[in-house]
């Protein structure tokens, strides 16, 4: 009884954050696909590229969050990209399901020294709903979910907003700020405890380098840093990874992530290692996450997979939207 209580109210307190704010981040943006953080990263690169994320949260948990996500940018002309992603999200009864459609523009900065500047822009579109499809419950029967009689049917509502990003590089530097959910939300038919503020700020930054003796291998540490305007939480992750190619462009990569709350630093939030590979333009990765808060005790963790394919190959004239190549 215990074990069913404590997960259903962590499982609430999620959702009031989680749910119309900005959906958890993961670890999908170090499956070498920082399209998910970034409107500004859409059409870097030579192909059209497609991932799919599946996610399941806190194994162990009856009900626990499930996420189903796919995002694809491609480039248009020289400079330009744009991006689509949507996504499914199951948490508890409640249900989540959007979209984002997205275009940059790079520009060169400095030819030479390859320094380029990016801006993005997402628009989004959001549905919420309650599935009272468990509401069947009797009040006299111990253990089912009684039928709120408050709720009678899947409450639904809808919600539209922007993102706005920019990102810098400079050589194999890159700093990436984004804005998300930028327009208030209308609140007039909620309660008074209903959140208007839905943004929250992104920073991004790492630096790729590598190996003096090995031209194919590829060390990358980063920083991705989170705040929520809403009530002043904010996370940081502190990452890193090994890359090595062969000489078809073909790789694999290794790497870990610890995450922490910064008002409760440096105590750890969650911790987990990670690996993909990419044959023949067919891209796969797992990443793993376990807790550390009380909830932790009660689960064997959060397990992602993605799948992605690499299509249309077509070299950019601009070096602001090539891909990296290794002699």
């Amino acid at each position: 009884m215990r074990k069913l209580l404590l997960s259903l109210v962590l499982m609430a307190v999620t959702s009031g954050y989680s749910q119309e704010l900005n959906l958890p981040v993961f670890t999908q943006y170090l499956a070498d696909n920082p399209f998910i953080l970034s409107p500004a990263y859409a059409g870097i690169g030579d192909n059209l590229r497609i991932r799919a994320n599946g996610l399941t949260q806190w194994v162990g948990i009856k009900d626990a969050p499930e996420n189903q996500s796919l995002y694809a940018d491609f480039r248009i002309l020289d400079r330009s990209g744009v991006g689509i992603s949507l996504y499914n999200d199951k948490n508890g009864n409640t249900r989540q399901a959007g979209a984002k459609v997205s275009f940059a523009h790079h520009i060169i900065l400095d030819y030479y020294s390859k320094q380029y500047l990016s801006f993005g822009i997402s628009y989004n579109f959001n549905s919420f709903r309650i599935d009272v499809n468990n509401f069947t419950g009797d009040v006299n029967q111990p253990g089912t979910p009684a039928q709120d009689i408050y709720v009678s049917d899947n409450r639904y509502t809808s919600n539209n907003n922007f993102d706005i990003s920019a990102l810098y590089r400079n050589k194999g530097f890159y700093l990436s700020f984004n804005a998300n959910n930028v327009l208030k939300k209308n609140v007039d038919n909620y309660s008074k405890t209903e959140p208007y503020v839905l943004s929250n700020y992104q920073v991004y930054t790492g630096f790729t380098f590598r190996d003096g003796e090995n031209n194919r291998i590829e060390y990358e540490p980063s920083v991705f840093y989170q705040y929520f305007a809403s009530d002043g939480r904010s996370s940081t992750d502190f990452n890193f990874k090994y890359r090595r190619y062969n000489r078809y462009e073909d790789y694999y990569w290794i790497g870990a992530s610890y995450r922490f709350l910064n008002d409760q630093f440096p105590k750890p939030l969650s911790v987990g290692p990670m690996a993909g590979f990419m044959k023949s333009k067919f891209y796969f990765a797992y990443s793993y996450q376990i807790m550390f808060n009380d909830l932790g005790n009660y689960n064997s963790g959060t397990h992602m997979i993605t799948i992605g394919f690499d299509f249309l190959q077509s070299i950019s004239n601009c070096p602001c939207t090539q891909g990296p190549v290794h002699d």
